[in-house]
């Protein structure tokens, strides 16, 4: 799972949007998935429904620019539905996930949107492992004193995530992974980065 700040603002060939908390990729379909991720579910679905349903699968497309050890994520598609289009971006730390999507996806991927949640020792099964790497077992047992037990450790408190992906999806074929430089030639990454990064 990669994760970001805000992200925001308007396009002037394009909207820009969505205020999603990152994108995660999972790999054991029949295709690789790419999924930006919300708090909840209810903003996902809207998406889905106002924005990303419209779009035939052949039309979407996903870039990814590489900057460093960060990466923009864009997608979008020229053809929209009844409500307004819009493109959707957002600046990531690269990660061996985001690597292994790169060397393994084949050209294509379902996109999918997916729910990031925040879990802590209550809310989860006794095989749980907490961000740290320990196990829910290597934590303290009271709410106060819920820290990882495990001496080198500086956790303080026992948190997991999970990440639940929706169910519908669509086949995109259109993915690119290009430099700063491979953007100028493509016109939804040059026109993501003229917006949010040189403007």
């Amino acid at each position: 799972v990669a994760r970001s700040g805000r992200i925001g603002g308007g396009g002037v060939a394009i909207g820009w949007g969505g205020d999603f908390l990152g994108v995660a990729y999972r790999y054991f379909d029949l295709r690789m998935n790419v999924a930006p991720l919300f708090e909840a579910r209810k903003p996902a679905v809207d998406l889905w429904h106002s924005t990303i349903h419209w779009w035939p699968d052949y039309a979407i497309r996903i870039r990814f620019v590489e900057d460093g050890d960060r990466y923009w994520f864009v997608m979008g598609s020229d053809h929209s539905g009844p409500a307004p289009n819009k493109s959707f971006y957002k600046l990531l730390d690269r990660s061996a996930s985001y690597e292994r999507f790169k060397k393994g996806h084949g050209g294509e991927a379902y996109l999918r949107l997916g729910i990031f949640s925040k879990k802590h020792k209550q809310d989860v099964k006794d095989d749980a492992v907490c961000n740290c790497g320990h196990e829910m077992y290597d934590h303290g047992e009271t709410p106060s004193e819920e820290g990882c037990l495990y001496g080198d450790c500086d956790c303080k408190r026992f948190e997991s995530f999970v990440v639940t992906l929706l169910r519908k999806k669509k086949t995109v074929t259109d993915i690119k992974f290009l430099d700063e430089s491979g953007a100028k030639d493509d016109a939804l990454a040059w026109n993501c980065l003229n917006k949010h990064k040189y403007s």
